[in-house]
């Protein structure tokens, strides 16, 4: 999956040993006396903007507690789909919503969800048309969400690939319409070509976590990629040429074995991650990034020349995530945000004019991560 925020956050905290509670304090974090003006922050400013972002203009914050992330635009720009824990709206786990950009509140109103409500959900994103969305549930295996891997202290961080996880599409009632995948195992993290056309997805169905592409149907599934690792998070280029992704490709013989080892009891451990770009087909496959540690959640900017993504390769402590932009050709690598703890799921609406993220800014000294939404400066 592009992956649950909760998770994603802490996985550098707990490759070091150390608590969550220790991020609290970074400075991207309001004092107990600022927390008392998060309010007054929360339909404006350019005060949720640090001085050194200069690409970011008239920042908004639109959503105020729990975990909120992978946040996809419709393609008129209008509308977002993403996934929140937020118990106050009803739910346990990673549950799929949507808001209209220009009229919603979610400080006082809860968001319609459009996933059942049942099992655990990653992973939406609009369909053409933007009365349809396609989404990856458990919930065919029981209505519980499905329990996460324990953490060992001192030890690595893993992601759970739970086997039940399908893709479906649901309307904007919420009523499922249709099931794209029906094979045993991992399917998820479904994203749609601009050219709406295409489906990219990652799935375990060869023994391997790969990148597989279909029709919106769910008809003429290819396999993409073919090397041994975990291989998720892609997106279509502007003009649905080309795929990006995030990788952890394991090479010495060491790291191959913990990776199969891993993958046979459902679970990949995310720390070391690169970017690698490819043809939609496939072909003409390359790593982008050779930064260390964990370099993810990418998405190519509007002109296609260039891709924002996500890494704490700069960061002294693991947690420090922040996004940054680098040309397709690997080279003109720019920081973009300045977040002392997590900025993450950066993508562009279709017009270019905007860009929506999470980030942990703003929050009043609590953990959690919402949805910002700034104009986009050249």
């Amino acid at each position: 999956m592009h992956r649950s925020i909760k998770s994603i956050k802490i996985l550098g905290i707990l490759a070091i040993g150390s608590l969550f509670i220790a991020c609290s304090g970074g400075s991207s974090q309001q004092s107990e006396e600022e927390g008392s003006i998060v309010d007054t922050l929360a339909t404006t400013t350019d005060s949720l903007i640090y001085p050194q972002e200069k690409h970011f203009k008239n920042m908004r914050q639109l959503t105020f507690a729990a975990d909120n992330a992978e946040a996809y635009w419709s393609f008129d720009n209008s509308k977002v789909v993403f996934q929140s824990n937020n118990h106050a709206w009803g739910v346990q786990c990673d549950q799929i919503f949507y808001f209209d950009v220009a009229t919603a509140d979610m400080k006082n109103h809860a968001p319609k969800m459009l996933s059942t409500g049942k099992g655990r959900t990653t992973c939406s994103y609009f369909l053409p048309g933007d009365t349809t969305i396609v989404y990856a549930s458990t919930h065919l295996s029981g209505d519980a969400c499905p329990p996460e891997p324990e953490h060992t202290p001192g030890g690595k961080y893993l992601w759970p690939i739970y086997p039940t996880y399908d893709i479906f599409v649901a309307d904007l009632n919420g009523n499922i319409l249709k099931q794209l995948t029906n094979e045993p195992g991992y399917d998820a993290e479904a994203t749609v070509s601009p050219k709406g056309d295409k489906i990219v997805f990652t799935s375990d169905r060869s023994g391997d976590l790969e990148l597989y592409t279909m029709n919106l149907d769910g008809s003429d599934v290819k396999q993409i990629t073919h090397e041994l690792g975990y291989d998720g998070g892609a997106f279509f280029s502007p003009d649905g040429t080309q795929l990006i992704f995030r990788s952890s490709r394991p090479k010495t013989d060491e790291e191959k074995k913990e990776y199969k080892d891993l993958l046979a009891k459902g679970l990949v451990a995310p720390t070391a991650m690169e970017l690698y770009i490819c043809n939609a087909d496939g072909s003409d496959l390359r790593q982008l990034t050779n930064l260390g540690k964990a370099n993810w959640a990418p998405f190519f900017a509007p002109s296609g020349k260039k891709v924002i993504f996500s890494s704490n390769h700069a960061g002294t402590h693991g947690f420090e995530f922040n996004l940054y932009m680098i040309n397709t050709d690997g080279t003109g690598l720019e920081q973009i945000s300045h977040d002392k703890v997590f900025d993450a799921f950066p993508m562009f609406s279709p017009d270019g004019k905007k860009i929506i993220f999470s980030s942990n800014r703003n929050n009043g000294g609590t953990h959690d991560t919402n949805l910002f939404i700034a104009d986009w400066v050249e």
